[in-house]
């Protein structure tokens, strides 16, 4: 099954309405998005704790690493560089952490605020190599800034 992004994101958007705790949207997108589509094996939400850190957040899937800075991995660059990163081979990206061992590509998509601060980045694991698309990444994207934008 793959996302059908115009129901996603009108469900993400009645779920959420008037709410405006961090954590209580991450919690809602994270379990909402994980299960529209079986390419997604981990998703959740790195938090920007302290300047450099982030910290796990509310997630769907196996364990996930606990602190990651920003100059690690693929969420550190997200969060470091403010852009997205599409990762279609993890083996292949320098620096590359290994919170779990059957990820084979990523998706990771800086969360910002309304003042445009990176307050967090969307991590997508799959099991699958190659999974994700420019599409996916712009269409979480757009869901991000709806909700996290107001805020």
């Amino acid at each position: 099954m793959h996302v059908d992004y115009t129901d996603l994101e009108k469900t993400i958007a009645s779920l959420t309405h008037g709410e405006t705790d961090e954590v209580a949207l991450m919690a809602t997108l994270a379990c909402e998005i994980h299960h529209a589509d079986d390419r997604f094996d981990w998703t959740g939400f790195y938090r920007v704790t302290e300047p450099g850190l982030l910290k796990i957040g509310p997630y769907q899937g196996g364990h996930g690493c606990l602190l990651i800075p920003f100059d690690k991995g693929v969420c550190g660059a997200a969060a470091r560089t403010g852009e997205t990163q599409l990762v279609p081979d993890v083996d292949a990206f320098p620096g590359h952490i290994a919170c779990a061992s059957s990820t084979r590509s990523e998706l990771v998509i800086p969360v910002r605020n309304g003042k445009g601060a990176v307050i967090a980045v969307l991590d997508i694991d799959s099991d699958q190599p190659d999974a994700f698309t420019e599409t996916d990444a712009s269409r979480l994207d757009a869901i991000l800034q709806k909700v996290f934008g107001a805020l």
